[in-house]
């Protein structure tokens, strides 16, 4: 117990006492304090007082699949920073391989109070994903937001970035240099994002049943987008729009194991515009999510939940940005 005491008081910047007043509900701790204490109870993972039990803390989580795409830690710098201002303290869990699963996570998440959750590229959105784990959300009526495009059934506010826009801009670029024979590297069949941009390249370019062979599917790694690449490569795809800056890089490594020259033979656009692109080699042309916009907006929609002040159920769509560098050139003999 002195122990407890001793670092939660350490935590919260006061003293053992009024740590001790607060746990024991007594008088003579203003609000702020109170708050204080309790949050970094549940912080340090101290179970609270039976009596303390049904008040949420001011304690929201952040739901990440990984930290090595530098997309989800730029996410999680403004989310973070976003709650903080607003009076909340983040709660940062990225999911590992052979680690705490996202199912896992919303367990902890529940047994510290916490006020709402924000999940980043979790399994809401895999179509053929459990998605059990929501629902438990649901049922305990916390505020959640999803972060980009996911399952309709469940409900959940959404901040997404346009994926058909993002589309658009990257096969005309590339259309607009010459390239006839265009292809793409998304995520696996069911995942959400990539199926709407599949669809938006449907309608850009008039694809049928017979362009499916310009179109393949991948993990978000490096090493799978490799794999996938060099299908579409040795098709003689010219250029190759990717659902993530990572699958991206991974298709520049194909083109050049095949002995081809990026951007000369092979051009590459990626998707995400995360941090470090401007120095890869060549600099990645990548259409870019606004995500301090839509990381603001998360936590926006989040404490108007928190507040009580109702749910907004549409999927609010930012426009994204296409940045061109060095990895677009004109189409081989243009």
């Amino acid at each position: 117990m002195t122990k407890r005491l001793t670092e939660v008081a350490k935590k919260a910047g006061v003293s053992e006492a009024t740590v001790s007043r607060v746990l024991n509900g007594r008088d003579g701790v203003s609000e702020a304090t109170r708050t204080a204490v309790l949050t970094a109870l549940d912080v340090l993972g101290y179970e609270r007082p039976t009596k303390l039990r049904g008040e949420r803390a001011r304690l929201v989580g952040l739901v990440l699949p990984e930290l090595q795409n530098p997309i989800f830690p730029a996410l999680a710098e403004v989310v973070t920073g976003t709650l903080a201002q607003r009076g909340y303290t983040p709660a940062l869990c990225a999911r590992t391989i052979g680690g705490v699963s996202e199912m896992d996570y919303v367990e902890m998440l529940l047994d510290h109070q916490v006020s709402g959750v924000i999940f980043a590229g979790g399994s809401y959105a895999l179509a053929d994903a459990k998605h059990d784990h929501y629902r438990r959300l649901t049922d305990r009526g916390l505020p959640v937001v999803l972060v980009n495009a996911g399952v309709d059934e469940l409900g959940f506010p959404r901040v997404s970035t346009d994926d058909a826009v993002a589309v658009e801009q990257a096969y005309g670029h590339l259309r607009s240099l010459g390239h006839e024979r265009i292809g793409m590297v998304l995520g696996p069949e069911g995942h959400v994002p990539s199926r709407r941009k599949l669809d938006a390249m449907i309608q850009a370019a008039g694809w049928d049943e017979g362009d499916a062979e310009c179109v393949e599917r991948s993990s978000f790694s490096m090493e799978g987008a490799r794999v996938a690449a060099t299908k579409l490569v040795e098709r003689g795809v010219t250029g190759i729009i990717c659902a993530s800056d990572v699958l991206a890089l991974g298709t520049i490594r194909a083109a050049r194991r095949l002995g081809r020259s990026v951007p000369a033979d092979v051009s590459v656009v990626g998707f995400d515009d995360s941090a470090f692109m401007t120095c890869t080699d060549p600099p990645l042309t990548t259409v870019r999510q606004p995500i301090e916009t839509m990381g603001q907006a998360a936590v926006d929609l989040l404490v108007t939940q928190i507040e009580g002040a109702g749910v907004l159920q549409d999927e609010l769509l930012f426009e994204p940005e296409l940045v061109v560098r060095g990895s677009t050139a004109p189409a081989p003999g243009r």
